[in-house]
């Protein structure tokens, strides 16, 4: 683990170098408060957390190995004095950095620098059960795994992310649904995505043969042929509302490498009728698909691939004035739509998101087959001793690695007070961070939470740091790039970041 931060870190040094910039300067900029924050924290606060430790009791079982489960544990695990967990988690490889794939899509990093094994990230004392978890009896406090057995357990935490139900598109039916890291689907997909122009950056063998395909893209044009490249988004819930920007704009940044841009199309379509929810971020978005002379189409749900003739189907929808009311004394609206057929060389999918179907159609989940939590404290609407977050939470906005680690903090800090006895104080404010790609050495970063943070309505710009939030910075490259894994490794999983 020091030895792959060292790495991360030498390389950092390197690179600031070259722009006459030391480590220190480049965190002070960025208003980060030094190297520690990158490691995972230090001597001091651990002892300062042991000091603190609680005496509550309880035995606490968590849905899920991932980041947020296994961060959930070990923070948990910092902050009780004789902590009883345990992680139902099927995946060897869970704790897989999941944000590092749009990075593989584009060539700049490789599956190797995303992977890590379960077992180097769990906590000391924490079970592992390496099952999946497959029936909930939340009134009898009790969970069933695949393999037959009951968990027994005082609280609950569920964190166990979502499904990409690549299925629901009309021509990936075969595609069906797809865990972020797991083998057995990836198998499964790779069949069909990652061949003939088609690709999905949203599970880690999706996103290298994702680049095999930009790469095949890119020397077609290079070769004189006059190509397009389709970017869609779902009108479904997904994951990650950057992903679809970040890959167009680093398929222009190859193509741009390649001398190759201008015999590209690029065609970026929305079911929405903007970019982005913040109205800041939407028109500096909008931007810089117009300076990279990105076609832009909004208002356009997509339906379906056809694979055989490389065509990508939408049905554009708007609305007009209709017929006269005369009881609202206003005109009606009527929809109108249209089919639009795209032909693709190069078409990068993301798949609609949703909670695996044993915990949307269990007494935990809901009629959205999210998990139902009061969204400040991320507690169960119906059962006071069960918690969530992540993905797979009902959490308005909150479905980043960003999110994750502001609602992990709040869970554990309110659970701890469940356990004891005392009223739950901590709030989560709907905080999301989307680091936004926009070339091969440039990130906008775009944070922003709860306009309204009671109802959890509505968005606002949060920055964290005293610069423009809209504006391409080269040293939001950095933090993208060197300095949010090992972040995330060796400070949020250890429950200290």
């Amino acid at each position: 683990m020091n030895r792959n931060v060292q790495e991360d870190l030498k390389q950092l040094d390197s690179i600031l170098k070259q722009h006459g910039l030391s480590r220190r300067d480049a965190l002070k900029i960025m208003g980060l408060g030094g190297a520690g924050v990158m490691v995972g924290g230090t001597t001091e606060a651990s002892a300062a957390t042991t000091l603190k430790a609680s005496d509550a009791k309880g035995k606490i079982l968590i849905i899920g190995g991932g980041l947020s489960g296994v961060a959930t544990a070990a923070k948990l695990s910092n902050s009780l004095s004789n902590p009883d967990i345990t992680i139902i988690e099927p995946n060897p490889k869970s704790v897989s950095y999941q944000p590092g794939n749009t990075l593989i899509g584009a060539g700049i990093w490789t599956k190797d620098d995303v992977t890590y094994e379960t077992k180097d990230f769990l906590p000391s004392g924490v079970k592992w059960i390496q099952d999946k978890a497959v029936e909930f009896n939340p009134t009898a406090n009790e969970v069933k795994t695949a393999k037959g057995e009951v968990v027994k357990y005082d609280f609950l935490v569920i964190a166990a992310g979502l499904v990409n139900d690549f299925g629901m598109i009309k021509g990936l039916e075969e595609v069906g649904e797809v865990y972020t890291s797991s083998a057995d689907d990836a198998v499964k997909a790779k069949k069909i995505l990652g061949q003939n122009g088609i690709c999905s950056v949203y599970f880690t063998e999706g996103a290298v043969d994702t680049w095999t395909q930009m790469q095949k893209f890119v020397a077609d044009a290079k070769s004189g042929k006059k190509v397009t490249g389709v970017f869609a988004e779902p009108h479904t819930p997904f994951k990650c509302g950057g992903a679809q920007k970040k890959i167009t704009n680093l398929v222009d940044a190859r193509l741009n490498e390649a001398g190759a841009r201008a015999n590209a199309n690029l065609e970026f379509l929305t079911n929405g009728k903007k970019l982005f929810g913040v109205p800041e971020y939407h028109t500096a978005i909008e931007g810089q698909m117009k300076a990279r002379n990105v076609n832009v189409r909004y208002e356009h749900k997509f339906t379906e691939v056809d694979l055989v003739n490389k065509i990508a189907k939408f049905e554009k929808h708007w609305e007009v004035k209709g017929a006269w009311d005369e009881d609202l004394e206003e005109f009606t609206m009527e929809t109108k739509t249209e089919a639009v057929d795209v032909k693709y060389d190069f078409c990068h999918v993301i798949a609609p998101s949703k909670a695996p179907n044993e915990i949307a159609k269990s007494p935990l989940g809901s009629e959205k087959g999210w998990v139902p939590v009061n969204i400040q404290t991320m507690q169960h609407v119906t059962f006071p001793n069960v918690f969530a977050l992540g993905d797979i939470a009902a959490v308005p906005l909150g479905k980043t690695g960003g999110s994750a680690r502001k609602q992990y903090a709040v869970l554990c800090a309110n659970l701890i007070s469940l356990m004891e006895g005392k009223e739950m104080t901590a709030k989560y404010e709907g905080y999301t961070v989307c680091p936004l790609i926009t070339s091969i050495g440039t990130v906008m970063l775009a944070e922003f939470k709860w306009k309204d943070v009671a109802a959890g309505t509505g968005a606002v710009a949060a920055p964290s740091f005293p610069l423009d939030p809209t504006q391409e910075r080269w040293i939001y490259w950095l933090l993208k790039v060197y300095l949010l894994k090992p972040m995330t490794m060796y400070g949020m999983l250890p429950g200290r970041a």
